[in-house]
C-alpha cells in the first residue's frame, strides 16, 4: 500500500470515528431508552443506553461506502450481501429489543433467524485446515458448527457487557490484531471492516470509558458479537487472505471462556441457566471490591496478550496452533479456581 492510499484509508476512518462520536453525543441527549439500575446491575444511576446504534450507524456507512467506491476490495457480492443484511437484522431485532425488553425467548429466535440468513447466503464453516497441503470437509457438519459458533459467541458477547468499557475496549483490540493479520495476508476486505468496527466503536467508548454516560445495550453487544463470528468465517474462507479461522476464537478466548465456565458451574450448581445473573468471573471480581476501571483494563491485558499470540499463531502450521491455545487455557484455569474461591469467601456464590 502507497502511502497515499494509507492516508486515504486512515482519513476515512477519522471521519468514521467523528460520525460515531457525534451519533453517542445525540443518544446521550436525546435518548428516551434509558438503563434503570436494579439489583443485578454494576451502575447506580440511570444511564441512555442504545449508544450501539452509533457502531451499527458507522459500520453500515462504512460498508456503503465500501460497496459503491472499493470494488476492487469486496469479497463476492452475495457473502457481502449476507454479511451486511445478517448483521443489520441482527442490529434491529436487539435495538427493538432494547426498546420493549422481549423476553429470552423471543431474542433467541430472533438469533436463530439471523444465522439463518447468513447460512442461505452461503457462509457457512465448510472445512478446517488440518496443515498448509490439505483440509477436511466437514460436509452437513459445517451446518451445524456454523450455526453453534455464531449464536455462541453473539450471546457470549452479550454476557460480556456488564462494566464500563468492557465490550467496547475488547472490540476494539479484537478489530486492531485481526486488522493486523488480515492486512499483512493480503486482505482487502477485513481489514478495512476491521477499522470501520474501531472508528465506530472508539466514537462509543469515548463516552462508556471509564465513565459510563451511555450504554451500549444489546444492539451494540450482540452485533459485535455477531459480526465477530461471521466475519471470522468471511476472512478465512471467503476473503483474499484466507486468514485461519482460529484467530478470532483466540481474540476473544477470554470472552468465551468465561461464558463456557460460567455456564458450566452454574448447570453443575443446578441453577437455572436462562435466569439472568452477576456471577461471571469478571462480574464476581468487580464485587470483590475491583473498580469498573481495574477489571476492565485487566481484561484489556488479557486481550492484547491473546493478540500478541495470535500474531504468532498465524506463521506455524494449523496443528500447531492449536497447541498455542494451551497457555491461555491454563492462565483461565488458574484465573478462574482464585475468583470462585475468594467469590465463595465473601458470600457471592
Amino acid at each position: 500500500m502507497t502511502l497515499f492510499a494509507f492516508l486515504k484509508h486512515l482519513g476515512f476512518a477519522f471521519c468514521l470515528l467523528l460520525f460515531s462520536s457525534i451519533l453517542c453525543w445525540k443518544i446521550i441527549h436525546h435518548s428516551k431508552i434509558i438503563d434503570t439500575p436494579n439489583h443485578r446491575s454494576s451502575h447506580t444511576t440511570p444511564t441512555p443506553t442504545a449508544g450501539g446504534l452509533a457502531i451499527v450507524g458507522t459500520f453500515f456507512l462504512g460498508m456503503t461506502a465500501l460497496f459503491l467506491l472499493a470494488e476492487e476490495t469486496m469479497i463476492t457480492q452475495k457473502f457481502f450481501l449476507g454479511f451486511t443484511f445478517s448483521s443489520l437484522l441482527i442490529a434491529a431485532m436487539s435495538f427493538y429489543d432494547d426498546y420493549k425488553q422481549k423476553p429470552l425467548s423471543l431474542r433467541l429466535i430472533t438469533q436463530v433467524i439471523a444465522v439463518f440468513v447468513v447460512i442461505s447466503f452461503g457462509i457457512v464453516i465448510t472445512n478446517i485446515d488440518l496443515s498448509f497441503s490439505r483440509s477436511t470437509s466437514l460436509g452437513i457438519w459445517g451446518y451445524l458448527i456454523t450455526f453453534v459458533w455464531i449464536i455462541g459467541l453473539t450471546n457470549s458477547y452479550n454476557f460480556m457487557d456488564g462494566l464500563n468499557g468492557m465490550a467496547g475496549g475488547n472490540a476494539v483490540i479484537t478489530s486492531f490484531f485481526l486488522c493486523i493479520v488480515s492486512f499483512s495476508q493480503g486482505s482487502n476486505f477485513t481489514y478495512i471492516v476491521c477499522y470501520t468496527l474501531i472508528a465506530g466503536t472508539l466514537g462509543f467508548l469515548i463516552f462508556n470509558f471509564p465513565k459510563g454516560k451511555l450504554f451500549m445495550g444489546d444492539v451494540g453487544s450482540t452485533f459485535l458479537g455477531f459480526t465477530f463470528a461471521t466475519l471470522a468465517i468471511i476472512s478465512s474462507l471467503y476473503d483474499k487472505a484466507h486468514t485461519s479461522l482460529l484467530v478470532i476464537p483466540l481474540l476473544l478466548f477470554h470472552f468465551i471462556y468465561d461464558t463456557f465456565f460460567t455456564f458450566i458451574r452454574r448447570l453443575l450448581a443446578k441453577e437455572n441457566v436462562f435466569q439472568a445473573h452477576r456471577t461471571h468471573l469478571y462480574q464476581l471480581l468487580n464485587q470483590m471490591g475491583y473498580s469498573h476501571t481495574k477489571v476492565t483494563i485487566f481484561y484489556y491485558t488479557m486481550a492484547v496478550a491473546q493478540g500478541l499470540g495470535v500474531l504468532w499463531m498465524v506463521t506455524i502450521s494449523d496443528l500447531e496452533r492449536l497447541l498455542v491455545f494451551i497457555p491461555y487455557l491454563i492462565f483461565q484455569i488458574i484465573y478462574s479456581i482464585i475468583i470462585i474461591k475468594h467469590a465463595r469467601k465473601k458470600n457471592l456464590l
